[in-house]
């Protein structure tokens, strides 16, 4: 066998067990770290892009800590392995080349197809990889998902230690002060942070491009701090194997050399992220004294197929106990926030601490009894955790946690729930996460708040996540239905709603429609109110307000169907189907007329090649402050406004 393909794991200790590294063991990982940098460099030359300086810089740490702590080649998804996240991952080729060297998948595919279409080894870490345990490349977000990892560990009983390498120029970064006292806040002890502190960054210094006191904002937000040669691997270890036994949550600020072991790119910035020239990389492996494979290589990656790949990350079956769902009427009083709240307490009694049954982590972020995450709270303070106005952390870091076999609820209000932590969400879409996100205060519907608590946009902003579900119930009914739906449903689920109460939707005769034997599909319309010349599509807090447009126009001799369509971004093309044979089609929503469910049916239509006329009403401009109903008669939203356009559809 190549002696450059057999992978480390096994000659050095798992779990920093022993006292210290042997002399065998460390010129061990000498040999590896000369192997590595050769690979860094071919793999980046063969692609014609990547990051060989800071891989260089980082790839010391890498090889300690995927060499001694508790992962393992054979097993790369054991659930007590301990966790690495590289937040700054765009040193994958470090990454790539040190797990290769361990064993966990071929050295010599990764550095041929190295950033190929199709291959799995990508430009940035990538969660499909063995040993990758997270896909990042946004900065800032990996000390978020550390947190999100170690409360796994606490509330499922596995126990594993978190590590999160990051770079230094990401500690600029709201988002990593958040997740820092989050930490601190939560006795977070089994995470153990490692900073690359080579002191470069693209645009040249970290010093000069934005100064950030690190060690003093660790310090200062309760951290232990240990400072060390990033490049010496006794220290890497004993640092690391100390880390394991402090109180608290402990970082490593790791001193090193971007471009550390070639001459020529030692401490400069411009090999940050450019691969080496041809003469340039001729010179580095003879430095190196590597061997130059790449015609070998060149033949791989020629050859690789990107359709015979199957890249996959794991998930699992989550074991809820959904209860049964209350039934709600007129005289109850209950609004959708309450109907959650009451839902989410009741299935989280039902499994929280429950034996053989998934738990349940709700977020919150200094809004627990806006949005009634504080039932839930008062019942299982354990499972219940607040972030304070800390929303980009809690994002990312109920995203992690979900993949980790626990559900996580994060609520908040839709501007801060989505529209804010749009890019925490699109991460934790990539990494395939659990979440159920629940909005409250969608719409002109939050009313004396005013324009900037309004959130409008939320359909289009989710139609842009490809694993995203979003539910907005019409009622207290239905909404319980659709949080013990989404809870027991593996996948990212948003509930949406409103601010003000919403009345229980009865039938014609008068019953609760969502109630009783009612049961929740996802992506199937339900017929609220029936008619053959029109249709009034609608969802959330507008199905009350088309009902009443229903009787105005009942009224006047015209009857109508109204369809609640509460699922906007996988709407029942069959019920668009039968309502574009009846006539003419009124979307009507409280929501940006551009981008909500009047423009997912318009595409969805012409898709189907049906013959549909679809008028949309709904918000053509941030609103002022004032009641919903103010606001919904100024923009021409009220049911008046519905009853005019229907008319004029069916009229001409």
């Amino acid at each position: 066998m190549d002696r450059d393909n057999v992978g480390v794991y096994g000659l050095v200790t798992r779990g920093f067990e022993a006292e210290a590294l042997s002399e065998e063991q460390v010129s061990r990982l000498e040999e590896l770290s000369r192997l590595c940098k050769g690979d860094i460099l071919k793999m980046t030359s063969l692609a014609g892009s990547g990051h060989p300086g800071g891989s260089f810089s980082s790839l010391d740490i890498f090889l300690v800590l995927y060499s001694c702590a508790r992962i393992y080649p054979s097993e790369p998804y054991r659930p007590d392995r301990d966790r690495i996240i590289v937040s700054h991952g765009h040193t994958s080729p470090g990454v790539y080349a040190v797990l290769a060297r361990m064993g966990f998948f071929s050295r010599d595919k990764a550095v041929a197809t190295f950033r190929k279409g199709g291959s799995p080894f990508e430009g940035h870490v990538e969660r499909a990889v063995p040993g990758v345990e997270w896909t990042t490349g946004n900065l800032g977000q990996g000390l978020s998902v550390g947190c999100g990892f170690a409360l796994a560990s606490r509330l499922t009983g596995c126990p594993f230690h978190v590590y999160v390498v990051m770079s230094d120029a990401e500690q600029a970064k709201g988002q990593v002060a958040e997740a820092r006292r989050f930490a601190k806040k939560f006795a977070l002890s089994n995470i153990t942070v490692i900073i690359d502190y080579n002191e470069l960054q693209i645009s040249g210094s970290i010093h000069d491009v934005m100064p950030v006191n690190i060690k003093g904002n660790y310090l200062s937000d309760g951290w232990e701090v240990l400072e060390i040669d990033g490049h010496d691997y006794q220290a890497i270890y004993q640092a690391i194997r100390q880390s394991l036994h402090l109180e608290g949550p402990v970082v490593i600020i790791a001193h090193t050399v971007m471009g550390k072991g070639v001459s020529f790119m030692e401490g400069d910035e411009v090999y940050h992220g450019r691969a080496l020239r041809k003469g340039e990389l001729t010179h580095a492996l003879q430095e190196l004294k590597v061997d130059d494979d790449r015609p070998q290589l060149q033949s791989v990656r020629e050859a690789f197929n990107p359709f015979s790949q199957r890249s996959s990350i794991p998930t699992y079956v989550p074991k809820i106990d959904p209860g049964s769902p209350f039934t709600y009427r007129p005289k109850d009083r209950i609004d959708n926030r309450a109907a959650f709240g009451r839902a989410l307490r009741d299935i989280g009694l039902r499994n929280c601490g429950v034996k053989g049954q998934t738990p349940i982590a709700v977020f919150d972020c200094d809004l627990a009894d806006s949005v009634r995450t504080s039932w839930f709270a008062q019942e299982l303070p354990q499972y219940f955790f607040e972030s304070g106005v800390s929303e980009h952390n809690a994002a990312t870091m109920a995203g992690s946690l979900s993949t980790q076999g626990v559900v996580a609820v994060l609520a908040d209000f839709g501007v801060f729930g989505i529209d804010e932590v749009f890019n925490q969400h699109r991460l934790n879409d990539i990494n395939g996460s659990n979440l159920k996100l629940i909005l409250t205060h969608l719409g002109l519907d939050v009313g004396q708040d005013g324009k900037t608590h309004q959130c409008i946009d939320y359909i289009g902003l989710l139609r842009n996540l490809y694993g995203f579900h979003l539910v907005v119930p019409a009622d207290a009914n239905q909404m319980d239905r659709a949080v013990r739906y989404a809870i027991t449903h593996y996948g990212n689920y948003a509930i949406g709603m409103g601010r003000s109460k919403q009345p229980i939707i009865l039938s014609e005769e008068g019953e609760p429609l969502f109630g009783n034997d009612y049961r929740f599909t996802y992506g199937q319309a339900d017929v609220v109110r029936r008619g053959d010349e029109a249709t009034i599509i609608t969802y959330g807090q507008m199905v009350h307000r088309a009902i009443t447009a229903w009787e105005m126009l009942k009224g006047d001799g015209i009857r109508v169907e109204v369809l609640n369509m509460s699922t906007p971004l996988h709407p029942d093309r069959e019920a668009l189907k039968r309502a574009a044979l009846k006539g003419p089609i009124i979307v009507y929503e409280d929501h940006n007329a551009h981008t909500g469910l009047g423009s997912v049916l318009s595409d969805l239509a012409v898709e189907m090649g049906l013959s549909a006329r679809i008028r949309k009403v709904g918000v053509t401009d941030y609103g002022p402050s004032g009641t919903p109903e103010e606001l919904y008669h100024m923009l021409g939203m009220a049911p008046e406004d519905v009853v005019e356009v229907v008319e004029e559809e069916v009229h001409g």
